[in-house]
Formats: structure tokens, sequence, C-alpha cells
């Protein structure tokens, strides 16, 4: 990486749980550097959606550095969520072209409730079946896997947690991370926003910034995938050892039933 840039930077890694990103930092220049990230970065840079991409390079052993601004900003607080214009820009990001293209080119194809099902009760150990929220659940995800299935498929980023929002100085917002995008039903992403952030009384104005009307189907598909979610991290979390965590996402499966 000093290679890359010369000896006059000095680079630190970012954190993060891959270990793939890093800040470069000459004088007043700060970087934020990522190795091997997916050709959709420069798409969703075209589209206002992270911060802009500078660069891209090939190093000799194959791996592919970008480099995108630094922009000092924080991460959105929980209340921040309810606001304008985080509905308007996960809008755009659902209805984008250009994201919804690339990621196409990229190889990904819709993803089916069947095949969520299908995915979490093949990777659930015998433990974490017998949790009775768990047995509710994937009864619920059973019962309704036909009345769940949605015409619309767009690109959804599947981590829309609030640290996942970047909120700049300049009062720009941007949506980064985008490890796990995949195309889908947008009941994905609103389902994980409004559950963990939109007062229920709320939902109905929240959507309507987004430009949706809140009806029983949505209503059913966005309690469908946020219990599917739920599950599936009650075993990433036992996998683990987090078992702290896996018992609060426990009790948080259990007001949703």
């Amino acid at each position: 990486m000093e290679h890359l840039l010369g000896q006059e930077w000095d680079i630190f890694p970012a954190g993060g749980a891959t270990g793939e990103a890093f800040i470069a930092i000459n004088n007043e220049q700060k970087l934020f550097l990522k190795r091997n990230s997916s050709p959709f970065l420069a798409v969703l840079s075209a589209e206002g959606i992270v911060p802009k991409l500078i660069w891209t390079r090939r190093l000799e052993n194959g791996d592919v550095i970008t480099a995108q601004h630094w922009l000092d900003g924080r991460e959105l607080s929980h209340q921040e969520m309810n606001e304008e214009q985080v509905a308007k820009l996960l809008r755009k990001i659902h209805k984008s072209k250009p994201l919804l293209s690339m990621l196409k080119r990229l190889g990904k194809s819709p993803l089916r409730p069947e095949s969520i099902f299908s995915q979490i009760e093949c990777s659930l150990d015998n433990e974490i079946k017998k949790i009775p929220e768990v047995v509710q659940g994937m009864d619920f995800l059973r019962s309704h896997l036909l009345l769940i299935e949605c015409d619309e498929n767009v690109v959804c980023h599947c981590d829309v947690n609030h640290n996942n929002w970047l909120y700049t100085e300049t009062d720009e917002l941007y949506l980064i991370d985008w490890d796990g995008a995949m195309i889908a039903d947008p009941a994905i992403d609103l389902g994980t926003l409004l559950y963990s952030y939109v007062p229920r009384n709320d939902w109905e104005s929240w959507l309507e910034r987004y430009g949706m009307t809140l009806d029983a189907g949505l209503e059913i598909r966005m309690k469908w995938h946020v219990i599917s979610q739920a599950i599936a991290s009650i075993q990433w979390h036992k996998s683990k050892d987090r078992l702290e965590e896996m018992e609060r996402v426990i009790s948080k499966l259990k007001t949703i039933l």
C-alpha cells in the first residue's frame, strides 16, 4: 500500500470486520482506501450515494485498491433515522436504474423468499431450533411464504442500521458499507429501518416521505423479512459465541411476533 502512494503518506487501518480498509494521510489530504471493493462502488459514487471515488488502481498481485475522499462526519442517531432526508435517499437508491443494472452485470439475481427461508432453515443448529421464539418465527415464515411474493425487485443495501449512514460536516448524507447489497424486495430495507428506529404511529408518514403507501401487503412483507433477519442473526451471534447479543435479538423477536 505504501508503494502505491509514496513515502510521504501515512497509512493506518480503518477498523472494520474485514481488515481491508485504511486511512491515508498526507498533510491536509486524507483518503479512505479499500482493498478489493466491488466495481459497484463506482456507480454508487456516480449516483452520489457514497463519498466520491477518486481513483482505482490494480496492484501487481492482482488486488484492486480504491480511494475515496475522506469526509469528516458522524453516524446518524436513532432519532435522525425518522427524518425526511433518510427516506429520500433510500428511495433514490431503490429507484436507481444504474445501480440495478450494475448489480445484474455483476451476476446478482433477485433474492426470493423461498431461497431466504431455505437458507435459514439449513443454517440453524439443533439448539437454536428449539428456542420458542425461533420455533414461532419459523412457523410464521413458512405459513406466509406465498403471501409475500413481490414483483418489485430493487437494489437493497440489506444493512441500513444507523451506523452505516454518514452525515458530513457539510450537511451531506451518504449510505456506506455496501458489501451485502442484493437485488430484492424493498421491504427488506424498509422493514429493518422502520422496526428498528421509527415509532409505529409514524410509519405511515415516514413511508409518505419515501413515496409509498402503507398497506396490509407491505406490512406483512416487512414483518416477514424482519423476522427472517432476526432468526439468521440469532444463529450468527451464537456461532460467534456472542450470547448477550443473541439474547437481545431473541427479546426483540419476541416483540415482533
